[in-house]
């Protein structure tokens, strides 16, 4: 496969609308170097370090999203990129109502020599450049020596982007997502502006079922069942491992090993359609195992019991080797091991 090159790359400056800060369109496209053109590319396409993907969607439907429409304009005609950049940049200048938005330079980029899995296809990437870094230049002549700063972007980060692979159009396309802001008011680009929902892949079913089940055995369970901390840790542990070493999950097989008891089976299948309720989403009882979204959720199955605010048991094994009493002293933790260090 090619490696990744903007064929042509608009740019303009979206202030925000609520702060009267002003709307800047260029007056065509920007020319680049082959070594510039290398540097962005590097720059927009390494931004996208997730395997969570999007749609494009509408609930009126797609044609009425107009990203999304002005996106297949750009694929059905690439020498109009200026021209639907200028819509692109328009709308995005509209969605910037919150004072809090920031402006910033746009980029709307024609990148070639892109894939999804083993299909080469073009995409489509929208940039926004919002803070800007402080440099440290020096300069100097023989022996005397200058020191000045400079504002610049720096190529480490990017606060917001969104590539768009002429992939799954039926579908409103197969988009990848960078959106460094976390306040609740940059909400505007992804669900304002962009208006995308969850692609429901192996990532996002691996996702959510242990999401699901996390929440399941740490809030659901101890209210119907007396459930010892030792015992969730264990469910939790033996629910990560089930993860990590099977390929393809298969809802009834992991009822049957790791919940076990019909009642609490039971509960589960419940607290399943409740969870998919809630969240309007639908999970499907076999699909393969993302290892990426595995790893990132290995983060929260935390199997820690805390003792007061004296000790923490870190619980990683077996739970044959932990046992739970009480005695005239209060109560107590009796572990079993085999080799101190």
């Amino acid at each position: 496969m090619p490696e990744p090159r903007i064929s042509a790359l608009a740019l303009h400056y979206v202030g925000n609308q609520a702060n009267d800060e002003p709307f800047v369109l260029s007056r065509k496209l920007f020319a680049m170097t082959e070594d510039m053109n290398t540097l962005l590319s590097d720059y927009f396409v390494g931004a996208f370090k997730s395997e969570e993907r999007f749609h494009f969607h509408d609930d009126t439907g797609l044609e009425n999203n107009r990203v999304c429409r002005l996106v297949s304009d750009i694929f059905d005609n690439p020498d109009m990129v200026y021209d639907f950049s200028v819509d692109l940049a328009t709308h995005l200048y509209e969605n910037c109502q919150h004072p809090k938005i920031k402006g910033g330079d746009f980029y709307v980029a024609y990148i070639t020599g892109l894939g999804v899995g083993a299909e080469q296809c073009d995409a489509i990437g929208l940039f926004k450049i919002e803070n800007k870094d402080t440099f440290l230049t020096v300069e100097h002549e023989d022996d005397v020596f200058d020191m000045s700063t400079v504002q610049g972007v720096s190529l480490k980060k990017l606060d917001k982007g969104c590539l768009i692979y002429n992939f799954e159009r039926e579908k409103g396309y197969y988009v990848a997502v960078v959106d460094k802001t976390n306040s609740q008011e940059a909400a505007y680009w992804i669900d304002d502006y962009l208006h995308l929902t969850r692609r429901q892949d192996s990532y996002f079913q691996t996702e959510n079922i242990m999401d699901m089940t996390r929440n399941f055995v740490a809030q659901e369970l101890p209210r119907q069942f007396e459930v010892s901390r030792a015992d969730q840790a264990d469910l939790l542990n033996r629910s990560m491992n089930y993860f990590k070493n099977t390929p393809k999950f298969e809802m009834a097989g992991f009822q049957q090993q790791i919940m076990g008891q019909p009642e609490v089976m039971g509960m589960f299948d419940d607290y399943r359609q409740r969870y998919q309720d809630e969240r309007q989403l639908q999970l499907e009882d076999q699909f393969d195992v993302n290892p990426t979204a595995v790893k990132k959720q290995n983060r929260l199955y935390k199997s820690v019991i805390k003792l007061d605010k004296n000790f923490h048991i870190y619980v990683h094994g077996s739970r044959n080797l932990i046992e739970q009493g009480e005695d005239e002293h209060g109560k107590f933790y009796k572990l079993y091991f085999q080799n101190e260090e």
